[in-house]
Parts: structure tokens; sequence; C-alpha cells
């Protein structure tokens, strides 16, 4: 019985000193910080939603820009399938800008802007627009 406990101690034991510590880091946060140093693109222009049941926001997460609105329907659509709910906009001089979220205070569009630069490296040139 003595020899049975003495395994077990020293299979314990064994166990307890093979295993190596590591350290621990913290997560990312869930919401990256926005601070000053956080450059982000900013333009104002006058737009308009192509679907009119959009709603209309003061502040736009602009993720691309195209000419025509076949390439923004069809960049919109590959948007779809990472998971976003893009918006068509049209701006003053005819150019369809992707919207990426609308939103009604400045504050949570750059925090979407920060969101998706962290988790999208290929979208590190989403910036922000500012409804005339």
């Amino acid at each position: 019985m003595k020899i049975r406990t003495f395994s077990i101690v020293i299979a314990c034991l064994f166990l307890i000193c093979s295993c190596k510590t590591t350290q621990m880091t913290p997560a990312p946060p869930l919401v990256p910080e926005i601070n000053s140093k956080t450059e982000i693109t900013v333009r104002t222009e006058s737009v308009k939603p192509i679907e009119p049941s959009e709603r209309i926001y003061g502040y736009y997460v602009i993720i691309g820009s195209f000419r025509n609105i076949a390439g923004a329907r069809q960049y919109s659509a590959d948007l779809v399938k990472k998971g976003f709910t893009p918006a068509i906009l049209e701006n003053e001089n005819g150019l369809f800008r992707i919207s990426a979220g609308g939103y009604d205070e400045e504050n949570a569009a750059r925090a979407r802007i920060a969101g998706i630069r962290a988790a999208y490296q290929e979208h590190s040139d989403v910036w922000l627009l500012i409804r005339k």
C-alpha cells in the first residue's frame, strides 16, 4: 500500500514539475481604443442612400468608392460574404460610396473604423464621411 501511495505521489510531482508555466497576456479589447493618435481620413459630402428605405445618418464609415453602380453592387455583395451589412450611397459628384455602417454619433463611427482596421487588414483605408 505504501509503495502504491508513494508511486502516485511521485507521478503527481512529475506531472506538476513537467508542466511549464506560461505568462498570461491580456486579450485585446473587443472595441479598440480611439485616441488622438488614431489617424482617420475625414471628408464632408452630401450623400443619399441608393435604396430609399435606408435610414439617413450624420456619419458613415466608408469602406469603398466606385464610379459605376455595377462595381459598387459587386463590392457590396463581396462585403456581405465577409459579414458586413453595407449600404450604397451616392454623393453630389455621382460617386458611389460603400458604407460599412451609419451612425448618429461621431465617436461610434470612429470606433467602428478602428474595429474594422483591427480585424481586416485589407480594409485599413476605411474612412469617415460626415454628411452635409
